[in-house]
């Protein structure tokens, strides 16, 4: 998958914007203003795709030890984040969209009520 494609797909959810809030390289999706996936883009023009994603921790700790390809979140809590280097090809597209929607879900789940009702 291409970054074109996964910036497609994550904007396609509910409530979704695209931000630049630590710097003109790091391409930040949120949903109602929370992190859900962060794509470094210097790293993807090189050729070493890759996208740190939120979820759960025992999932989390699950994947990891099933995919070489998924790693401790880099600059991130090492408990919730995941980073995801899918230039390695080891990852079917399908998961790939699926860790998409589980970040997706974890934020929107730990968003107040009343936000939720709005997406």
């Amino acid at each position: 998958m291409n970054i074109e494609q996964l910036r497609n797909y994550c904007l396609l959810k509910k409530g979704v914007t695209e931000h630049f809030p630590f710097d003109a390289d790091t391409l930040v999706f949120k949903v109602l203003g929370k992190m859900f996936a962060l794509f470094p883009l210097e790293d993807w023009e090189a050729g070493k795709g890759w996208v740190n994603l939120k979820a759960d921790p025992d999932y989390t700790a699950e994947l990891r030890a099933e995919y070489q390809s998924i790693q401790p979140g880099w600059h991130m809590s090492k408990v919730h984040w995941n980073s995801v280097y899918i230039h390695q090809g080891e990852l079917p597209p399908q998961l790939i969209l699926q860790l998409i929607d589980h970040s997706y879900d974890m934020v929107v789940k730990s968003l107040p009520k009343k936000l939720r009702d709005t997406l």
